[in-house]
């Protein structure tokens, strides 16, 4: 498998392009880790509602399925992550957030994280 990509915003409600985000990936090969508000599960991965410090070593990718107004608590513990890239879904765009993550050395692209991986650059 490929590094686990972190779903900020994990929905178990299959409309939802946080859930279509983790068929996809798991699709192309590529584990993930669902992490939201919601309970339940996505494609039979249990819905993490509390952060945890160990993703620190997993996480590759972080791809962003919450409003810039949510986003800001989880600042800190993204950067802690150091994940080599964050992704902003279309209408998370957060460009306080992206500074944050220039200074400290972590990539991040305004794109869709379903059209990167159906279009092979993912």
């Amino acid at each position: 498998m490929k590094d686990k990509t972190l779903i900020i915003g994990a929905s178990n409600n299959p409309n939802r392009y946080s859930y279509k985000a983790a068929f996809s990936l798991q699709y192309n090969g590529y584990e993930f880790i669902p992490f939201g508000v919601k309970r339940g599960d996505v494609i039979g991965r249990k819905i993490h509602n509390e952060w945890k410090e160990d993703w620190k070593d997993e996480v590759d990718t972080v791809t962003m399925y919450i409003n810039p107004s949510l986003q800001e608590q989880y600042y800190d513990r993204i950067i802690k992550l150091s994940p080599r890239r964050v992704i902003f879904n279309p209408g998370t765009e957060n460009v306080d957030f992206e500074m944050r993550l220039k200074e400290n050395g972590i990539d991040y692209e305004n794109a869709c994280t379903l059209v990167l991986l159906n279009t092979s650059q993912y």
